[in-house]
């Protein structure tokens, strides 16, 4: 047993040397003086939503070093504690500290998510947009699987689902469906989904029981906290309205309420006809369009520190992401990561989480080691 914690206790002190590197301590630590700061100025509570954005992005921030500081050291206890039952062969105190080993590797799990989600969006709620790709009813019928997926996976973890807008498919399923996910960290594990899912099984809408495959897109934006975060001049956008279609009542397909927005400089159109009034349907449409401009500009600091760094990325990383074979054999692939799960009925269910994890996992060691280059050029 002194062997097996021995162990434990060395795999947990190597994670987290890795978290400590992922996490850059020294970095927070400044970025929690700036805050600090920011908090203490004249007039800091004139913008309410700024005011909340920063004491929470401080909060979790001292929180999450305060876990790493508080697990490092109990670590190094309870190393010292194991030196001491072995040399006494207190078996009391073995006890006492495989059930302490145990404890700890559960807060590291919950450590390690918390400095995965370390992106500038990633504490916020998720817009999230399906369609379908190639494949005609059968990937109509996927983007509803899909929507299932997500919404189980969503209400499993006590978040909200809120539908913004959908356009039902030619005889079965969704064309398209744009749907909020409110809770916690939704953006940041939801982002790990994007590209294109592809699914293989017997087609339920082939009459001679052929093997087809479907594709259909994800894309995730995060809901923005600040208005300010992105600006858009009323001159810049053009509203129109119309009459909803599909459910809603009677009230919601006879009056104009469903709203298109478009943004005249870059032609990105938005359109929301799932609320009852126009008002409603226009300010879910702003949300959505700001969150698709913030993502445009994000992209393009990305291709620009592409450039400076001097990478080359692969076209398939972030395009065809995974595979959901139904038909001949029952498994889900994640191909960026390597992930597998034989249960394909589980996965349909909700169950994402390992190819979420894995996700987050290897972009914090490509985040690394792309860093390393970095810091030896501008040595």
């Amino acid at each position: 047993m002194f062997v097996d914690l021995r162990r434990e206790l060395e795999l947990i002190r190597e994670k987290l040397a890795t978290i400590g590197g992922s996490l850059d301590v020294a970095g927070k630590r400044k970025e929690i003086t700036r805050l600090e700061a920011e908090m203490a100025a004249p007039g800091f509570w004139e913008n309410p939503a700024r005011a909340q954005a920063v004491t929470r992005q401080l909060a979790r921030l001292r929180d999450t070093l305060a876990d790493y500081e508080r697990l490092s050291s109990e670590c190094e206890e309870l190393a010292v504690l194991l030196d001491l039952a072995e040399e006494e062969a207190d078996q009391e105190l073995l006890t006492e500290i495989e059930g302490d080993v145990r404890r700890l590797a559960q807060s590291l799990t919950a450590l390690e998510m918390a400095v995965l989600l370390a992106g500038p969006y990633d504490t916020a709620s998720a817009i999230v947009t399906l369609h379908a790709g190639a494949g005609g009813t059968d990937a109509q019928d996927w983007v509803a699987m899909l929507f299932r997926m997500y919404t189980r996976w969503a209400e499993a973890r006590g978040f909200e689902v809120r539908l913004l807008d959908s356009l039902a498919g030619d005889e079965a399923g969704l064309k398209s469906v744009t749907f909020e996910v409110n809770g916690p960290n939704a953006y940041g594990y939801l982002r790990a989904e994007r590209g294109v899912h592809r699914l293989v099984r017997i087609s339920p809408f082939d009459a001679s029981g052929r093997r087809h495959t479907s594709f259909a897109s994800v894309d995730v934006l995060p809901v923005l906290e600040e208005s300010g975060a992105v600006e858009i001049k009323p001159e810049e956008i053009r509203v129109d309205t119309f009459r909803a279609s599909g459910a809603g009542g009677q009230h919601v397909n006879k009056t104009e309420s469903a709203v298109r927005i478009t943004h005249l400089p870059t032609g990105i159109t938005v359109t929301c006809q799932s609320e009852r009034s126009q008002a409603a349907n226009k300010a879910a449409a702003l949300e959505i369009l700001q969150a698709k401009l913030l993502d445009l500009k994000i992209k393009e600091q990305e291709a620009q520190l592409a450039k400076l760094r001097g990478e080359q990325r692969e076209i398939a990383w972030g395009s065809q992401i995974r595979s959901y074979v139904l038909n001949p054999y029952s498994l889900v692939k994640d191909h960026r990561t390597g992930v597998e799960q034989g249960n394909v009925q589980a996965v349909l269910d909700g169950e994402i989480d390992a190819f979420i994890h894995a996700f987050l996992l290897a972009e914090a060691q490509q985040r690394m080691a792309s860093e390393v280059p970095a810091v030896n050029r501008a040595r």
